[in-house]
């Protein structure tokens, strides 16, 4: 396995493993409306301050971490904003490998954290747990739904 960074160049491939993964158990997500996901992968990948990075088996892109740099007074950090695996590939010690090439990566860069919001409620919170991820004590995500 190998891992490489990705950019918005990569579009069309991202694409189809964020939806073949987010729209199945347990997340079940509606990706149907074609501009709004162009929107969100311009979001996330299509930015200076980007990062993103893939996980290929063969030539085949099987993981996909997308993030972006912030700087902030402790050093700088990546945030991860969506990170899967192939749906056939869990379990594997796929994602475990990628986790550890992207900490490695971006260690490389001068990065000191790396940040990321989960659900306890889904698999992905025991796999970051289990990959030494711990939970942020004082930090506490707030939303206020304001559509219509």
């Amino acid at each position: 396995m190998e891992l490489k960074k990705l950019s918005i160049n990569d579009k069309e491939a991202i694409k189809e493993l964020f939806t073949g993964v987010f729209t199945g158990e347990p997340w079940n997500d509606d990706w149907s409306d074609g501009e709004q996901l162009d929107l969100y992968i311009e979001d996330l990948c299509g930015q200076d301050y980007s990062l993103t990075f893939g996980l290929y088996d063969g030539g085949e892109l099987i993981g996909i971490s997308m993030g972006d740099i912030k700087h902030w007074f402790r050093g700088t950090e990546y945030l991860i904003n969506e990170l899967c695996i192939k749906t056939d590939r869990q379990g594997t010690g796929a994602g475990t490998f990628f986790l550890t090439e992207i900490e490695k990566a971006v260690k490389e860069m001068g990065i000191k954290q790396i940040f990321l919001l989960t659900g306890r409620d889904v698999p992905a919170y025991n796999f970051y747990k289990k990959n030494g991820y711990v939970e942020e004590s004082n930090t506490v995500p707030l939303s206020k739904y304001i559509g219509g």
